[in-house]
């Protein structure tokens, strides 16, 4: 991707709330006080109309600030404002994949503990569950809705690799696999999770989050979250 060492304030600098460089900044906060963003690792990008906004590499998330965050032009990929003492996340191409393949405002990448047993619990290279009420904050593009209670929550894991980057051909190949997720697990690291808006893949997110909490739960009770109901639940 093209680079312009520019410093351009003017994109970051706003007292909108709602701003994409300060819901980033606050978002990483809530990330972090959730668990899923400790130390350096975890991200989110926003893509606004033709921006995206980055997160940077290397710095704690609770301590961002919006001279911290990278500006790229979509349509060419080239920086319009990029940090000079900082590097630009190494999830970058990922989340660029949500945009491009999904079309999607915002893609949040968490190093979530739930999501990592998932991925160690899961036998194969999807997890699922299914009959559990917050499913239906899921949507499901191919009916142009929601999850139901009765359907099952199917997302594709992939695996690992020693540098983020690296991930991007798996990320995009599971993308395309299942066109009804909004999510990629990558095992023993962590999920990728997209959205329409940023609040909708904060919502995403977090119901995700819950649901994988409740697997590994069900889990260590003995139960499937995948099986069927049974007369003794």
């Amino acid at each position: 991707m093209a680079m312009q060492r520019n410093n351009h304030e003017e994109l970051v600098l706003s007292e909108d709330p709602n701003h994409p460089a300060n819901l980033i900044c606050s978002l990483c906060k809530n990330f972090y006080n959730l668990g899923w963003v400790t130390g350096t690792g975890g991200g989110i990008s926003i893509r606004h109309e033709s921006h995206v906004y980055l997160a940077p590499s290397g710095v704690q998330k609770e301590r961002i600030n919006p001279q911290d965050i990278f500006v790229m032009d979509f349509p060419t990929r080239t920086y319009l404002r990029r940090p000079l003492s900082l590097k630009p996340s190494a999830c970058t191409p990922l989340f660029m994949a949500s945009f491009t393949k999904r079309g999607a405002g915002a893609c949040i990448h968490t190093h979530s503990q739930a999501a990592v047993l998932c991925t160690l619990l899961a036998k194969g290279s999807v997890w699922s569950i299914a009959n559990i009420e917050q499913i239906k904050a899921i949507p499901r593009p191919s009916t142009g809705g929601y999850y139901g209670f009765f359907d099952k929550l199917v997302i594709p894991i992939i695996e690992n690799t020693a540098h983020e980057e690296d991930l991007t051909e798996s990320l995009e190949k599971a993308i395309d696999e299942y066109p009804d997720t909004c999510a990629v697990l990558v095992r023993r690291h962590g999920v990728y999770v997209w959205g329409d808006t940023v609040w909708k893949a904060k919502t995403q997110a977090e119901s995700l989050d819950y649901l994988f909490q409740l697997a590994v739960e069900m889990v260590r009770l003995g139960m499937d979250p995948a099986g069927p109901i049974t007369a003794a639940q």
